[in-house]
């Protein structure tokens, strides 16, 4: 798989990487391993995870994993909003809630809501030097590690970094080697406050990208980018699949039937690959079938034409895509 440079780490590492929010969360530790495993099989080196992933249980999960394969992979974890408090509760009603669903499919969307409220912070994140401290130790010894390649602010806005103690701290843990850089993950609204306001925490930005964005000038600093898929995916779809005659046209033009869903998922993916050349892009599935296709699309310089087709044909229905971003 095509190797990038990791930020300013000095390591390099694979130009897609391993989103693990859903790790621990909707299934268990063994089955949790088996997608990491899988997403080490599809050649991806790069692994995203955060202390509030999993119930609070991610990032344990994710280095029994990195143990398995010592020194191969880069890691990006993040400090800000803490875990569940409590998690192992939780952690057991997933289990016992896990044969309910299966026999009644349709108590799944009230269990995911009552799931995503139980975990929701209570508290508001403090960016501060003692709390990076704190954070930081935990998710070393979650990691089973010395050393995280890349930290980044979980959810930070430019508001509330009002202790300059911190980027003393984030330095230093740099010049230590503990960390081998560090950066801010937000939403695609913050990042410009972030930008003008606090451009030192900023030597990477983690934020969402898809087909439906804007293309984004090249000379910022080093970017990782999410969402490329998911709920972005399903609206350009739906929408697609109920406009026959627009769906026609676009599926000429970029000479692939956009009706097909893993065809228009590729050319999205692909699209997000193209159009932000020095980045990460994260993919999360918990099918294996889809982490080796999306793997296979970093490969298949096939794709890369109407990839770029489908993102002008977006670009030039402004109205399409207002509707559509999520």
């Amino acid at each position: 798989m095509e190797q990038i440079e990791l930020a300013t780490t000095g390591r390099q590492t694979t130009r897609l990487g391993f989103g693990c929010s859903s790790l621990m969360g909707a299934t268990n530790r063994r089955d949790s391993l088996k997608l990491l495993e899988t997403a080490y099989e599809a050649g991806i080196r790069h692994f995203d995870v955060a202390p509030m992933y999993g119930y609070g249980h991610a990032e344990a999960c994710l280095g029994e994993f990195l143990e398995r394969h010592p020194g191969e992979l880069t890691v990006t974890t993040k400090f800000g909003i803490a875990p569940p408090k409590h998690s192992t509760f939780l952690k057991a009603a997933r289990r016992i809630a896990g044969p309910i669903v299966k026999q009644l499919p349709s108590v799944k969307g009230k269990l995911a809501r009552a799931a995503n409220a139980a975990t929701r912070p209570t508290e508001q994140p403090r960016f501060t030097a003692p709390e990076a401290k704190a954070s930081l130790d935990r998710s070393l010894r979650a990691l089973r590690a010395s050393h995280i390649d890349l930290w980044l602010l979980h959810e930070v806005e430019a508001h509330d970094l009002t202790d300059d103690a911190l980027l003393t701290f984030l330095e230093s843990e740099v010049q230590q080697g503990t960390v081998g850089s560090f950066g801010v993950g937000s939403t695609t609204n913050s990042i410009p406050a972030l930008l003008s306001e606090r451009p030192a925490y900023c030597r990477t930005l983690q934020y969402e990208w898809s087909i439906l964005a804007a293309p984004i000038t090249p000379t910022q600093p080093f970017r990782i980018h999410h969402s490329a898929l998911t709920n972005n995916f399903r609206a350009l779809h739906k929408a697609l699949s109920s406009n026959g005659p627009l769906c026609r046209d676009w599926s000429d033009s970029t000479d692939t039937d956009l009706s097909n869903a893993e065809s228009l998922a590729n050319l999205m993916l692909k699209a997000a690959l193209v159009m932000n050349p020095s980045s990460i892009i994260l993919v999360s599935s918990k099918n294996p079938h889809h982490i080796h296709a999306n793997a296979r699309v970093v490969a298949d310089s096939t794709l890369e034409v109407p990839a770029r087709q489908l993102y002008d044909l977006i670009r030039s229905e402004p109205n399409l895509v207002r509707n559509l971003q999520i």
